[in-house]
C-alpha cells in the first residue's frame, strides 16, 4: 500500500498507541524543501484507525521515501528505512511502537495530516457509504489534570468522569494522557497502583520556595497512559484530600506540585517511543489542576513553548475553588505580575473580623479567566453557575465568559451498570423482559427485613447524608410519607445527625424503613435494581449520576429540578404523544417537603393504578443513551471551538 502525504509544515502527529494491527505501509512525503535538513519525529494513523480501514493487519516495518525540488529546478528522491518497531503487552497486544530512524540526517519529514488518501481500491470501495456518513475528523493529543481518577482514586463523581472519558475518547483515535497524583497510603488500595512501572524519569519543579524533585510512574491500559506523579506529599493515610482531622493543611502545595508536574509530561515522557509533543490540549479538573492554563500562558508561551497548545478547565463543583491567603502567592511559581489574575478579594460581611482585608488568590478564578474554554458536567449547571446564587461568587466572571461556556452531560460505565448482566443482583433483565425487576425487589426485601410485598412502592435513596443532598428534607417528609402504604431504604455516610437519625427511623417504622450507614457498592446496585422509585432532593447538583443509573433499571426518578438532575430526568406526561405518554420520571420545585410530598405521591399513585403508563416511563428511561461514547462526541465539537482562536498572550 503506498499512501501520499503532502502538507507544508512539520507539526505534532497523533497517537500511534492502540491494540489494533496495522498493515506494512510505505509512506512517500512531497515539500518544496530546498536543501533543508529535517528529523523524522512522529508518524500518526488516526485518521484510518477511525474510518476502520486497516484494523484487521499488521505493521512490521515502514519506508520512508523524500523527495523534493532542488535550486536549479530539478527533482530527486531518496528512499530511507525506518523501522517500526511494535511494543506489546503480555498478551500479545501492540501498546505502543518505538520509531528507530536509520539516519537521523535524513532529509524526509514526516508531518501531520488528518485527511490521508490511501491507494487501496477494496477498501475505499467497501467503504464508500461508510466515508458518506463519517466524515474525517480531527484527533488531539489529549492531557487530563486531576486529583483524582478512577479506579486508582476516586471520592465522587470527579473520579469516575476522570478513568470513563478519556478511555471513551482513546477509543475514538485521540491520544490520551491521564495526569493523576500516586496516592499511597500503606493499605490495600496501594494494590490499584501495582502494575505501573516507574519511568525512570525525574522532574525538578520550583515552587514554594525551592526546588521539589517528581518522579513519574506509567501504566498503559485501555488506549490511555496513565500517569501518576510520585512525591513524598502524595503518601499519606486518609482520602487525596484529608484524614479523619479533616483536609490536609499542604493542599494547595500537593496540587501546585501537580500541576507543574502535568504541564512537564508531554515535553519529558518517553510513552510509546516518543513525547506527546507541545501541540496538546490540557484539561484542567476542577480547582486542584487549575493552575495548568495559568502556567501554560505564563511559564511556558512567553519562552515559545506551548504556543498551539490549549486549555479546557471542567468544573466538577464550584463550590470548591482553591482559596487560600494572598501571601502564598509567591508559592505558585507563577511571575509576580500575574498576581492580579488570582487576586480574590471577599466581602466585608464574609470577613473572618475588622482587622480581616479579604485578600486571597483564588486558582479555579484564574483559570476561569485565563482558559481558552470552560465546560461543566450538565447544560443546566452551565447557566447555573453564572447565577449569583449558584456562581459561589464567580457568577460575574463567568457570565462575562459566556460565549465559552458549555455544560455537557456525564455518561456512566454501562458495562458496569447494566441489569442485563450485573453481578451484584438477585436477577437480571432487560428492557425486552422486565420479569427479573420483580425478582431483585423481592430479594432487596428480605435482604433488608422488609415484608416481601411485591405490589408495595419501594423507594430508595443512595447518596452523601449532608445539607446538599437535601437529607433534611427526607427527615421532616418521613412521618408523613409512612403513613402511606410505601417502603422506604436510605445507603449513605456522612454527618452524625442523619446516621443517627436513620437509626432511630428504623425502629419507629420496623416494616417500612431501612436505613444503611455507610456505603456499599454491591448493596448500591441491589438499591437501584430493586426499588421502585429512586428520591434525589440535592438542593445542587452539578450533574448526578444515581439518576442516570436509576432509569438505566427502569427505576423511576424523583428529583429536585436543579443542574444536572433538571438537564437529565424528563417529566412525564401521560397525554402526550396521543395518550401514549412521555418523560422519565418527576422533578420538583421549589424544594419543600411539602412539594417532595406532593410529587412522590403523584408517583407513588401512578405506580399503584396505572400499570401500563409505569411500563412506559421504565422502558423509557431505559433505551436512552447513557454511555461516555456520547459524551465524547460532544467533547470533540469543544476540543475543535478551543483550537479556533489563538491563546492568551499577555
Amino acid at each position: 500500500m503506498i499512501v501520499d502525504l503532502t502538507a507544508g509544515a512539520s507539526t505534532q502527529m497523533g497517537s500511534l498507541q492502540t491494540t489494533r494491527n496495522l498493515s506494512c505501509l510505505c509512506v512517500s512525503v512531497r515539500g518544496g524543501v530546498q536543501g533543508l535538513s529535517t528529523v523524522v519525529r512522529q508518524v500518526g494513523f488516526n485518521s484510518w484507525l477511525l474510518q476502520g480501514r486497516i484494523r484487521s493487519r499488521k505493521i512490521q516495518s515502514l519506508c520512508v521515501r523524500s523527495s523534493f525540488n532542488n535550486a536549479g529546478g530539478s527533482s530527486s528522491s531518496e528512499e530511507k528505512g525506518l523501522l517500526l518497531g511494535a511494543e506489546r503487552d503480555d498478551s500479545g497486544s501492540v501498546v505502543g511502537f518505538q520509531l528507530i530512524p536509520h539516519s537521523v540526517t535524513g532529509d524526509a519529514t514526516i508531518v501531520e495530516s488528518h485527511d490521508i488518501v490511501a491507494d487501496d481500491r477494496d477498501d475505499l470501495s467497501e467503504d464508500a457509504e461508510q466515508k458518506e456518513k463519517t466524515p474525517t475528523k480531527l484527533t488531539f493529543n489529549i492531557i487530563f489534570v486531576t486529583a483524582e481518577a478512577a479506579p486508582y482514586s476516586k471520592t465522587g463523581g470527579l473520579g469516575d468522569v476522570c478513568g470513563s472519558l478519556p478511555v471513551a475518547l482513546a477509543s475514538r483515535g485521540h491520544r490520551v494522557m491521564v495526569v493523576s497524583p500516586r496516592y499511597l497510603n500503606g493499605g490495600p488500595s496501594d494494590e490499584k497502583y501495582a502494575n505501573t512501572v516507574d519511568l525512570d524519569v525525574r522532574a525538578t519543579i520550583h515552587c514554594f520556595g525551592g526546588p521539589q524533585e517528581v518522579a513519574y510512574y506509567h501504566e498503559y491500559r485501555a488506549g490511555v497512559d496513565w500517569v501518576f506523579v510520585d512525591h513524598p506529599s502524595y503518601r499519606r493515610p486518609g482520602t487525596p484530600y484529608g484524614d479523619i482531622y479533616g483536609a490536609f493543611g499542604d493542599n494547595q502545595f500537593r496540587f501546585t506540585l501537580l500541576c507543574h508536574a502535568a504541564c512537564e509530561a508531554p515535553l519529558i515522557l518517553p510513552l510509546g517511543g516518543f513525547t506527546y509533543g507541545e501541540k496538546c490540549l490540557f484539561l484542567a479538573n476542577d480547582w486542584h489542576a487549575a493552575l495548568v492554563p495559568l502556567l501554560l500562558a505564563a511559564k511556558y508561551r512567553p519562552y515559545g513553548v506551548y504556543k498551539d497548545a490549549r486549555s479546557i478547565v471542567v468544573i466538577h463543583n464550584i463550590a470548591h475553588q482553591g482559596v487560600e491567603p494572598a501571601a502564598t502567592y509567591h508559592n505558585l511559581g507563577l511571575p509576580p505580575e500575574w498576581y492580579g489574575a488570582l487576586e480574590w478579594i471577599f466581602p466585608t460581611w464574609a470577613r473572618a473580623h475588622a482587622l480581616d482585608t479579604g485578600e486571597t488568590v483564588n486558582v479555579l478564578k484564574g483559570a476561569v479567566a485565563i482558559a481558552d474554554r470552560i465546560l461543566t458536567v450538565s447544560q443546566g449547571y452551565s447557566w447555573e453557575i453564572t447565577t449569583p446564587e449558584g456562581g459561589y461568587g464567580l457568577h460575574e466572571l463567568l457570565s462575562s465568559r459566556k460565549s465559552v461556556l458549555n455544560g455537557i452531560t456525564n455518561g456512566i460505565d454501562v458495562s458496569d451498570w447494566n441489569p442485563s448482566t450485573d453481578e451484584h443482583t438477585a436477577s437480571h433483565y432487560s428492557i425486552n423482559d422486565l420479569s427479573g425487576k420483580v425478582k431483585c425487589k423481592t430479594a432487596l426485601q428480605k435482604e433488608l427485613g422488609l415484608p416481601i410485598r411485591p405490589d408495595c412502592p419501594l423507594i430508595g435513596f443512595i447518596g452523601r447524608l449532608d445539607y446538599q443532598k437535601g437529607v433534611d428534607i427526607i427527615l421532616s417528609a418521613i412521618p408523613e410519607l409512612m403513613q402511606d402504604d410505601v417502603q422506604f431504604v436510605m445507603l449513605g455516610s456522612g454527618e452524625k445527625q442523619y446516621e443517627d437519625w436513620m437509626r432511630h427511623t428504623e425502629d419507629l417504622f420496623k416494616d417500612k424503613f431501612r436505613g444503611w450507614v455507610g456505603f456499599n457498592v454491591p448493596v448500591s446496585h441491589r438499591i437501584t435494581a430493586g426499588c421502585d422509585i429512586l428520591l434525589m432532593p440535592s438542593r445542587f447538583e452539578p450533574c448526578g449520576l444515581n439518576q442516570l443509573y436509576a432509569m438505566r433499571y427502569g427505576t423511576i426518578p424523583v428529583v429536585h429540578s436543579t443542574g444536572g438532575l433538571r438537564d437529565t430526568v424528563k417529566d412525564f406526561n401521560p397525554y402526550a404523544q396521543e395518550g401514549e405518554g412521555e418523560g422519565t420520571g418527576w422533578t420538583f420545585s421549589p424544594l419543600t417537603k411539602e412539594k417532595l410530598l406532593d410529587t412522590l405521591k403523584v408517583a407513588i399513585r401512578t405506580y399503584v393504578e396505572h400499570k401500563s403508563s409505569w411500563e412506559g416511563l421504565m422502558k423509557r428511561g431505559m433505551e436512552r443513551d447513557y454511555s461516555w461514547e456520547n459524551a465524547a462526541i460532544q467533547y470533540e465539537q469543544v476540543f475543535e471551538w478551543a483550537f479556533i482562536d489563538p491563546p492568551y498572550v499577555r
